[in-house]
């Protein structure tokens, strides 16, 4: 995908997250899925995640989090030109759930449209945002708002110890504007792999399999995932995504501060982190405590670490999503600290 336009930077102003009230330890989810607590935390290093309450829905969690992030930007919702939520999981098939973030925020002036890249949607949602305030039709100046939300307790099947072990609810956040020269979004790379379709799906409910009452006995409306080639799939292409990336944007691995990835499965995260090439890079994760909240998990967990101050003015971030498609999406961005307008 290349690097950015040069003399329209674009960057993260700030970041918002939110998670549900209700915590779920693995002591709650091992039964109804034939296995233990210990055996949850062995496999995939998670300890807990949120369960979205009955009224909420993913536009309620996406909103909260692009409230927090419009504060922490200091951006005011009239301001913002693009909402752009990345979700698997939308409140309806239809209308697109980032028009009712856009009515909950009061982003009037906003065009607003979702992407569905599954767990690699953030970082797919948040190039297509940048590029759209970088086009040469946008007014300078420009905002857009960046979310990924899930609330995946909605279609796992609860007694699939593959799948129901990992998923958890949540929504992250961040505001795209103008930075400094030098600041933002350096490059990107993307790439689906379309022939692997098949490894994660929702099988029924669309217009290939309308919703009947033989989809609904079925459970063919709950989420399935091929584990075990799915982590084949990471093994190799997630590096070989690291490698493109920094090669088509003449970077360093070793130049990499901090690496920020899809927290799909801690364990798994574990075997392929030594294998990237990012000797410096400070790994941030959430996964023990959040579970996997798909396209959420990127930026909740760009949020967390924000909030604790982990990232100083022009320190490099390597965002790294991958999931259903099969697809991947990275990106490189030269952070702005707080002293130049960042939050």
């Amino acid at each position: 995908m290349g690097a950015p336009t040069e003399h329209r930077a674009v960057g993260i102003l700030g970041t918002g997250s939110y998670l549900p009230a209700e915590a779920v330890p693995n002591d709650l989810v091992a039964e109804r899925a034939g296995v233990t607590a210990d055996w949850i935390e062995a496999k995939t290093g998670i300890r807990s995640r949120r369960y979205a309450a009955e009224d909420e829905a993913t536009s309620d969690l996406a909103a909260a989090a692009a409230r927090h992030a419009l504060d922490a930007a200091g951006v005011a919702p009239g301001r913002v030109d693009w909402v752009v939520v990345a979700t698997s999981t939308p409140d309806h098939p239809q209308p697109a759930t980032a028009c009712l973030v856009q009515e909950r925020v009061g982003a009037v002036n906003a065009a607003a449209f979702d992407v569905n890249a599954v767990c690699s949607g953030f970082v797919f949602a948040l190039v297509v945002a940048a590029r759209l305030l970088q086009s040469p039709g946008a007014a300078p100046g420009g905002h857009a708002l960046v979310i990924g939300a899930d609330v995946y307790s909605r279609i796992i099947d609860r007694s699939d110890r593959r799948t129901a072990v990992l998923f958890g609810d949540g929504a992250g956040a961040v505001v795209l504007g103008p930075v400094g020269a030098g600041r933002g979004l350096v490059g990107a790379h993307a790439a689906s792999h379309g022939a692997l379709h098949d490894l994660i799906k929702v099988p029924a409910g669309g217009s290939r399999e309308p919703a009947s009452e033989q989809t609904v006995a079925e459970g063919r409306h709950s989420f399935r995932m091929s584990g075990r080639s799915v982590t084949e799939y990471v093994m190799t292409e997630l590096p070989a995504a690291v490698r493109a990336t920094l090669a088509e944007n003449g970077v360093d691995g070793a130049s990499v501060d901090h690496f920020v990835p899809h927290q799909a499965n801690g364990v798994m995260l574990d075997r392929v982190l030594p294998g990237l090439g990012l000797p410096r890079a400070r790994v941030h994760l959430t996964v023990a405590e959040h579970g996997n909240t798909s396209a959420a998990s990127i930026p909740l967990a760009l949020d967390a670490a924000r909030r604790q101050g982990a990232f100083a003015d022009g320190d490099l971030l390597l965002l790294a999503g991958f999931g259903g498609g099969m697809s991947l999406g990275t990106a490189l961005v030269r952070w702005q600290g707080s002293e130049n307008g960042a939050r």
